[in-house]
């Protein structure tokens, strides 16, 4: 049985194939660094991450995507993947959508479809000739109130 936290989360399986982590990713919530599993509750999610991207080649481009995988609520998923925002980022200089110390925004490319409900990560990246993912990570958000569900 796996102990990857991206398996045991479903997140390999609901949302992506397995893929091999080949660049280095951090999300920045306020100053919480996020990890595989963190526990989030959505006011500590109201405003953008701080996203760093480390990757072998200095010309490579990576689009980001942030999904909620059982939106409106895991016990009734029916706009699943909920899509919250889509960002294609370089290696090169820092911008408010994209922060590295040398990670830059890209003109746009790649398009965000014209709805969020029912998004699906797979269809995203064939259709635009991603290839496999090269890192993930996800968070289980929990409403105040204490029910919720996970974002990655």
């Amino acid at each position: 049985m796996s102990r990857d936290p991206l398996v045991v989360g479903h997140v390999v399986g609901d949302i992506m194939d397995p893929f091999i982590t080949t660049a280095s990713l951090r999300v920045f919530y306020n100053s919480k660094e996020m990890t595989n599993g963190s526990e989030l509750k959505p006011s500590q999610v109201l405003n953008q991450p701080r996203i760093h991207i480390e990757g072998h080649d200095m010309r490579t481009l990576y689009t980001l995507v942030m999904v909620d995988p059982d939106a409106p609520s895991p016990s009734n998923p029916t706009k699943r993947e909920y899509l919250h925002w889509q960002r294609d980022c370089s290696i090169r200089e820092p911008t408010p959508n994209c922060r590295h110390p040398s990670l830059r925004s890209i003109r746009q490319t790649i398009y965000q479809p014209g709805w969020r409900q029912n998004f699906n990560t797979r269809d995203f990246a064939e259709l635009y000739g991603l290839g496999s993912p090269v890192a993930a990570l996800f968070f289980n958000c929990q409403r105040e109130n204490g029910c919720g569900g996970r974002s990655v």
